[in-house]
């Protein structure tokens, strides 16, 4: 296994994209931490299974916009497992559908947070404890495309990470490795909440691979970023999306 020896923190991994990226990095051989907002049972079933397995892995509530919960599970990862070697961002979310005419200052300044300050927070707080490593960040198509209706502020948002890897990768280089995914249609509970099925159906339709995405596509390629097999890469958005957008 690739990853033996090594610590991940993988945020939002009660469900969906994140737990399914906790579950393939702990495969491989990984130490995980999973931090989870509201899906408990979520991160606590995946812990369970990755035990169960043979693995590592602990789960930690934590409020990512909060400096101080951020602390927390970067400091309770450090204490159980001795370090951090590999972080994914996968903390974010749309929130509402709104255009601009419709939106308030604390809609746009909780979107951001969520998706590019959660990001900043997380980043800094483990660089004190990563002398080397890999760090991916889940980024989104509506960064490339500016998003469907009403969701400017998240495709805005999800092109600051994008811009975040960029500069980053220069940054800390050559020891740690930045890159990001931006995932199309997944089926997530993101677009079971926020997408008709009818738009699902056309995107997937529409797409060379006639399918939408699982969580496991998205697993595999961060696993691929984490590992040694990605040890020419840093810098990159890849796109993940069936062939919808090509970049």
């Amino acid at each position: 296994m690739s990853l033996n020896g090594m610590t991940a923190i993988v945020t939002g991994a009660g469900r969906d994209i994140g737990r399914a990226c906790a579950l393939r990095l702990a495969a491989e051989g990984a130490k995980v931490a999973l931090s989870y907002h509201a899906s408990s049972d979520g991160a606590t079933s995946a812990v369970n299974e990755i035990t169960k397995n043979g693995g590592h892995a602990i789960a930690v509530k934590a409020d990512l916009n909060k400096p101080e919960d951020v602390e927390s599970l970067v400091s309770k990862t450090v204490e159980t497992f001795g370090g951090v070697d590999i972080l994914v961002n996968n903390t974010g979310g749309l929130i509402a559908r709104k255009t601009i005419s419709e939106m308030s200052l604390e809609h746009w300044n909780e979107v951001m947070s969520l998706n590019t300050t959660s990001t900043f927070l997380m980043i800094k707080a483990c660089l004190p404890h990563m002398k080397k490593g890999s760090i991916i960040n889940l980024a989104s198509q509506a960064g490339r495309d500016g998003g469907g209706p009403g969701s400017v502020a998240y495709a805005a948002s999800k092109g600051a990470v994008m811009t975040m890897t960029r500069g980053l990768a220069k940054e800390l280089g050559p020891g740690i490795r930045v890159n990001a995914i931006c995932p199309g249609m997944i089926d997530t509970d993101f677009h079971n909440v926020f997408t008709k099925p009818e738009v699902r159906t056309h995107v997937a339709n529409a797409s060379p691979i006639k399918r939408e995405g699982v969580p496991e596509d998205i697993a595999n390629l961060v696993y691929f970023l984490a590992s040694a097999q990605s040890a020419f890469v840093t810098g990159a958005n890849y796109d993940i999306n069936g062939g919808m957008v090509f970049s």
